[in-house]
């Protein structure tokens, strides 16, 4: 039906105390702190980021070139578009609503 909340999920049961052959579900509790060496995390950071950038497929001078040529002509393209319509709205406002 339209507009009518779902149902709500079907309940569990609870066992009850004293006949459950299922473990305690509370959190187990840590009685000591692991001890770590400063930074530790940082150097596997970076030992992991250097091997994952010499899996990287870098492009060549070509391909960075002709790239950035395409970059530049889309942005001198669009430019272009935005500039002629701000200057078609600005005579509009100008001429058309400010008289």
């Amino acid at each position: 039906l339209a507009g009518v909340p779902p149902p709500p999920p079907p309940s569990r049961t609870r066992p009850t105390a004293g006949g459950s052959d299922e473990p305690s579900r509370r959190p187990q509790q840590r009685t000591t702190r692991e001890r770590r060496i400063p930074f530790s995390g940082t150097a596997h950071f970076l030992q992991e980021s250097y091997g994952e950038l010499k899996k990287v497929e870098w492009p060549n001078q070509k391909a960075v070139v002709s790239g950035t040529a395409v970059v530049m002509i889309a942005c001198t393209i669009v430019g272009t578009y935005l500039w002629l319509n701000d200057r078609l709205w600005q005579y509009v406002v100008h001429h058309l609503l400010l008289r």
